[in-house]
């Protein structure tokens, strides 16, 4: 999606839904990580994370606009523009929005490091390496070993 297409869709969306034009800046932004969108009230512009189109398509991306949409108006009004404020949750409501985005499949799948103990062959399995010369078996106290990365995926759903 080009910057003038994206531009054109929050404005439309803005007319749509909150029957008031969006007249400042919006732009993708590839460094968000664990984030949708996010408003900026002291520059009055919104970024959004151009994974979340990649990915999850178009309906939650459309989402994450009025998400942010709702932050824009609200704070242009002088209202309460904040995650926490009445305010916010109403319009929120009126305009089914959603309060949160879903998570990006790519960061919830991550491959587990297992490490196995020399003395009993308890297997372990850990998202995080562990310092072996600290760490000892559960079980017998036996030194540990790691073993190749497993393939296998967690997901956090």
């Amino acid at each position: 999606m080009q910057q003038s297409e994206l531009e054109q869709l929050v404005d439309d969306l803005s007319v749509t839904y909150f029957k008031k034009p969006f007249i400042d800046h919006v732009n993708f932004n590839q460094r968000l990580r664990t984030t949708g969108g996010r408003y900026l009230p002291s520059v009055r512009r919104i970024e959004l994370n151009p994974k979340y189109l990649e990915e999850l398509g178009m309906n939650e991306f459309i989402g994450i606009i009025k998400h942010e949409l709702c932050h824009y108006h609200l704070h242009i009004a002088g209202k309460g523009y904040k995650h926490g404020d009445k305010e916010f949750k109403q319009l929120l409501k009126e305009t089914n929005s959603p309060r949160h985005c879903q998570a990006l499949p790519t960061t919830l799948q991550k491959s587990l490091i297992e490490y196995v103990c020399h003395e009993c062959g308890q297997h372990y399995q850990r998202r995080r390496k562990i310092d072996l010369s600290k760490y000892r078996c559960g079980k017998c106290q036996g030194r540990l070993q790691k073993v190749e990365v497993s393939k296998t995926f967690y997901n956090f759903k």
